[in-house]
Parts: structure tokens; C-alpha cells; sequence
């Protein structure tokens, strides 16, 4: 765990829970891709940079979920690096209250206020191409989280983040976090078809060849899609889907896998909605949802 893999004359990534890229600028000076899920992960990374004589000059965070971002404030306290992150994601970043509270849809409780769903605040700032140094290109990559990215570089090296999960995982547990169904789709056919050197996704195994695990990513997310219209044959609610999917899948309910599966059903409720092919409809002040 933790250890650092060249995979390029400038590309590393250290192999960890979320992997982390390492590019470096010249001699002296990196930057990383993500920091890990938390203080110890910072620590970890800060004993490769002193092991290896490096001067971690910034972070760029593909998303501001806590296990991307968890390293922030310990490297920066360490370092003095600068921070950038996409978008709404670096106000999530600033104010990481904010990742369990809409996860919740309210004041998340003390079970939800911990470091897998709430990070320690950094000081972050927006990610835009100024601030990037060059050779390195910025991959929007949305769907997964409201404004993720990825990151390819001089070496044609490709950080995916959060977009792909392994096909054991899908198979496990069915059904992945997602905010924009819509998005992630469209950001899946296009991870599909790209090529580079090697791909470096956060939680699965650096690959030449991604098309193939992109597919079975679209195509759990169509059958998890299907399998909600199934459940609307007759009039249901959110709460009753999500026990559904429990049920159907084996998966066991904590507070934590409820607000992650309950917040991304109402995503694909949403879509399914847009669509045309669900309807929600209020029955005593109780919404249901039902085949369109």
C-alpha cells in the first residue's frame, strides 16, 4: 500500500484505497492528482516526497469527495502548496460540511460527519486551464460528482477519478454512487473511446485498454435503470425503492450507504423522469413514482 509506480518518464501514481498521481515539472517539482482519503494518506505522500527530494508545488483534485481530498489540509499545512479543484467542487473543498449535508438533504448528523463523507477544509481554488502547468490537460468528467475531472498529461498518461468502477465491485454491490445519470453515461461513452498510453482510474488497476470495463460500467448503470422502472409498475416511493435495492442487491443498510444509494436513486429518478419513462404523482401528500 502507498507504494509509488512510474509509469512514464514524468507520470507516477502512488497505489493506495483512491490512487494518486504524481507528475513531475522538472527536477524538484511535482504535483499530485488527488491526495488520498485522509490525514494518514497526506503522511504517506509527504514520505515519498521527502524520500525522493521532491518540492510538492500544488494539488489539483479531480472532485471534492472526502477520499480525494483528505490529504488536502495535512500537505498543504506541511508544504504550503496551493490547491485547485473544479468548480462547485472547490466550494465543497472549502466547505466540506456541505458533501454530507446534501447527501443528507438537511443538517447531516453526527454519524455522517466523519472523515469517509467529511473531510478537513483547505484552502482551495478554482481549477481553470491558467493554473495548470503545461503539457497538462484537464478531462471534464462529469456525472459521478457535480463538476469532476480527470487529467492527461505531456506523457499522454490518463487519471480517470471516480468514473470507472472494476467490474468486481459492480458485480458486488450493483449499484455505484452517481449525481448526474444523464452526465455519467455520456461521460462513460466517452472514456470508452479514448486512447493513451495507460489509464489510471481511483479504484481499479491501471490499464492500456479501457473500453471494454467503460461498456460494463454503461451497461450496470442501464440495468440498475431498468431494474427501477420495473419496481414503478405500480405506484412506489423513494424509500420503498431504496429498500428494494437492498434487498435485491445483498447490500446491508448503515446511515452511511443509505444517504450514498437513497441520494443516487433520486438521481436516476430524476433522469428516468426526464426521460419519459417514469412519472412521479402526489397520492395523500405521499409522493409516489410509476411507469410513464
Amino acid at each position: 500500500m502507498y507504494e509509488l509506480i512510474q509509469v512514464s518518464d514524468n507520470d507516477y501514481y502512488v497505489k493506495s484505497p483512491t490512487n494518486i498521481g504524481l507528475v513531475k515539472l522538472n527536477d524538484k517539482d511535482v504535483c499530485i492528482i488527488d491526495s488520498g482519503n485522509d490525514k494518514e494518506a497526506g503522511r504517506k505522500i509527504r514520505q515519498i516526497l521527502d524520500a525522493n527530494g521532491w518540492n510538492l508545488v500544488a494539488i489539483y483534485s479531480t472532485h471534492s469527495h472526502a477520499d480525494h481530498i483528505g490529504g488536502n489540509k495535512y500537505l498543504q499545512s506541511q508544504t504550503g502548496c496551493k490547491i485547485y479543484s473544479p468548480s462547485i467542487e472547490c466550494d465543497f473543498t472549502n466547505h466540506t460540511v456541505l458533501e454530507p449535508a446534501f447527501l443528507y438533504g438537511g443538517y447531516p448528523m453526527k454519524e455522517l460527519r466523519h472523515k469517509f463523507l467529511m473531510a478537513q477544509e483547505s484552502d482551495c481554488r478554482p481549477l481553470t486551464d491558467s493554473v495548470v502547468p503545461g503539457g497538462l490537460e484537464i478531462i471534464p468528467l462529469p456525472g459521478h460528482s457535480f463538476d469532476m475531472v480527470g487529467f492527461r498529461t505531456k506523457d499522454d498518461v490518463v487519471f480517470l477519478a471516480d468514473c470507472i468502477s472494476g467490474k468486481a465491485t459492480l458485480d458486488k454491490y450493483k449499484i455505484g454512487f452517481v449525481y448526474d445519470v444523464g452526465e455519467y453515461i455520456a461521460t462513460l461513452e466517452k472514456v470508452r473511446d479514448m486512447k493513451a498510453k495507460i489509464f489510471i482510474p481511483a479504484h481499479v488497476e491501471a490499464t492500456e485498454d479501457i473500453s471494454e470495463l467503460a461498456q460494463y460500467n454503461i451497461d450496470s448503470v442501464m440495468e440498475v435503470a431498468d431494474h427501477i422502472v420495473e419496481m414503478c409498475n405500480e405506484p412506489i416511493t423513494v424509500e420503498n425503492i431504496v429498500k428494494r435495492l437492498f434487498d435485491d442487491y445483498g447490500l446491508k443498510m448503515t446511515m452511511e450507504e443509505y444517504v450514498l444509494i437513497s441520494s443516487t436513486v433520486r438521481s436516476y429518478l430524476s433522469w428516468l423522469k426526464d426521460c419519459g419513462r417514469l412519472n412521479p404523482n402526489f397520492i395523500d401528500n405521499i409522493l409516489y413514482w410509476e411507469r410513464a
